[in-house]
């Protein structure tokens, strides 16, 4: 079974985080949430207790979740570990995965030269390096970006079947093919 994790800094955004961890585990797929700390404060003041907290060991998760939100991507972007622990699973074909202004962080680390991306709208005036493409959730082999809070749903779909489940059957359960 893969394992996946999502980070979480102080500010991260919760409709991003808490949705995608619901998601997958309704799909049976093991989602840890990783933090800087024990317990994280969210952007609007939701306190999560955390599974784990960041380490090198983060980089043996098959699959590393990075959220949105202020000031979250700001102490993102702080921490050396995390850079580490994103370029050890990049050089381990593992999948990389961010949204909203997070992209900024795999920038950051080198990770978007010669990628497709998506991102916060305005963010690719932000983002040098990759390609930005207009699209709710765009994959580049085992990159995968997603553009902000209401993107969430279809983000976290397609992280499922990416990982081998199947989200037709979340989408029924949850009634998002109502909104379709």
């Amino acid at each position: 079974m893969k394992k996946v994790c999502i980070i979480l800094a102080e500010g991260f955004e919760e409709s991003e985080s808490m949705t995608i961890v619901d998601i997958l585990r309704r799909a049976h797929i093991h989602c840890d949430m990783v933090g800087f700390n024990e317990y994280v404060i969210g952007g609007h003041g939701i306190l999560v207790k955390c599974d784990e907290i960041l380490s090198q060991e983060t980089s043996q998760y098959d699959m590393i979740i990075l959220p949105g939100g202020y000031p979250g991507v700001t102490h993102l972007l702080e921490s050396k570990e995390l850079t580490d622990v994103l370029v050890t699973m990049n050089n381990n074909n593992k999948y990389i995965c961010a949204m909203c202004a997070a992209p900024l962080v795999l920038e950051q680390a080198g990770l978007l030269k010669g990628k497709n991306y998506t991102a916060y709208i305005g963010y690719d005036q932000k983002i040098k390096e990759g390609t930005y493409v207009h699209q709710l959730v765009v994959k580049d082999g085992r990159l995968i970006t997603s553009q902000g809070p209401a993107t969430t749903y279809e983000f976290s779909y397609a992280l499922v079947d990416e990982l081998g489940g199947d989200s037709s059957v979340l989408k029924e359960k949850m009634l998002y093919n109502l909104i379709k």
